[in-house]
């Protein structure tokens, strides 16, 4: 998109809670405690018919004890890089620091067109306290509003775009298809996206719980456009210890269930425990396009049958989930990724494919035939036809006399021939039985 703008500014003056008003999600995570917000989020505005990114950003700083602060600035720097506009946040409460002195510095010495937008002027009294920031000596004027209400945020958006040269007359990321790259913490989500996209889009430390955010990139491969989704580690419930890791660990099942497919990050090192069988089940629950990447396959001592041993271990303990396609690679070593990501647009395929009911009767009716279901009670079922419904994931209708007695077993027998027939590699299919 042609038009960004970025929200900037030092910690706690309110930039998520902004962000969030403006693209009408409660997407970035808020809390009072500073450096919540690290990596840069993006999220797609529209004001007066006109589409627009905006991105949120960690707060400026100098000389703090955060181990995160310069990974946090150079996201900051890179985020003004980008944008067409910069939204300065200040705060009316605090008034005007020696912090937002040093950071008017920064943004003077940039081409970027700055607005000062003058937050928590909830009142008329805090409203007339933002006339303190011209001292900034920042070309413009100063906009008193309120984020958490929304007052004065109209005016705000008119001067905003009035800075666009292209205007974005519909949403340009309607209809691209969404991949989350989902996992334990530490599994290499982040260093996956930095890798594909070639940039720092992530923040990447050893110290679990570095994502915080789930952190939108646009991403084109193999021909077609995507939305990739980094999002934080997932974690059983009992070690979530603090409400950050908590909203977190919401973010990233929000993003789960937003996407169309799911890579699956697994550590070889560790091998596949019980929350990585947990994610899994939960994206199939949700109908997701399904791929397992087991990463820093580099790190394992192998011979001829290792990945095999590995898969066949997976294949056990997500059972009956067998559909999944399994990738071995090594973000750090960059082997096999962009298999990974090849396999995740064959399994978006795979999830969209609409099959015919002569093609699927064709099929399927000879399978039916030869093992037709069992009888129960002495009558017999008869299944006439089948048919896939109008859904976002593939679901199929079989029309018989007698649906209510079609046994668990019978069903499975009905999946693994239409699996047979058609490739649903990766994608968790839905059968249902309906009197005819």
């Amino acid at each position: 998109m042609s038009n960004i703008v970025a929200i900037v500014g030092r910690p706690n003056v309110g930039k998520s809670t902004l962000f969030n008003r403006l693209i009408e999600q409660r997407k970035s995570i808020m809390d009072n405690q500073s450096g919540v917000t690290r990596d840069r989020v993006y999220g797609q505005a529209e004001w007066i018919g006109k589409f627009f990114t905006v991105i949120d950003t960690g707060g400026y700083v100098v000389g703090s004890e955060d181990v995160f602060e310069g990974a946090i600035r150079e996201q900051v720097e890179i985020a003004i890089e980008e944008s067409s506009v910069v939204l300065f946040v200040v705060d009316c409460i605090t008034g005007l620091t020696d912090l937002d002195k040093d950071f008017a510095n920064v943004l003077r010495r940039g081409s970027k067109p700055v607005i000062i937008v003058a937050n928590k002027a909830d009142n008329i009294e805090k409203e007339y306290m933002a006339s303190e920031f011209y001292q900034l000596g920042l070309e413009g004027d100063i906009f008193p509003i309120s984020a958490q209400s929304g007052s004065g945020s109209g005016d705000l958006l008119d001067e905003v775009v009035k800075h666009f040269d292209d205007i974005e007359e519909e949403d340009p990321y309607a209809g691209i298809p969404k991949i989350a790259i989902v996992g334990r913490p530490n599994a290499g989500k982040s260093s996956l996206v930095n890798v594909l996209t070639g940039k720092e889009r992530s923040i990447v430390t050893d110290i679990a719980g570095t994502t915080r955010d789930s952190v939108n990139t646009h991403y084109k491969a193999f021909g077609k456009n995507f939305i990739l989704t980094d999002t934080a580690g997932l974690r059983r419930k009992s070690r979530v210890k603090d409400n950050i890791e908590f909203y977190s660990t919401m973010r990233a099942l929000r993003s789960l269930e937003a996407s169309d497919i799911c890579i699956v990050m697994v550590d070889a090192t560790r091998g596949i425990e019980g929350q990585d069988v947990n994610i899994i089940g939960l994206a199939d629950k949700n109908g997701k396009g399904i791929v397992i990447m087991v990463n820093k396959w580099d790190l394992i001592e192998k011979d001829t049958k290792t990945a095999e041993k590995f898969r066949k271990d997976i294949a056990e303990k997500i059972a009956p989930m067998t559909y999944i396609p399994i990738i071995f690679g090594s973000v750090l070593e960059k082997q096999r990724i962009f298999q990974v990501v090849e396999k995740a647009i064959e399994v978006y395929d795979n999830r969209n494919q609409k099959i015919s009911t002569s093609e699927l009767n064709k099929m399927m009716l000879p399978e039916i035939e030869h093992y037709p279901p069992p009888a129960i009670k002495g009558k017999y079922i008869r299944i006439k036809y089948v048919t896939q419904l109008p859904t976002y994931k593939p679901t199929f209708a079989f029309f018989c006399n007698l649906p209510q007695y079609i046994k668990e077993s019978y069903q499975r027998y009905l999946e693994n021939k239409l699996r047979k027939h058609f490739n649903f590699e990766g994608v968790p299919i839905q059968l249902f039985f309906r009197k005819k």
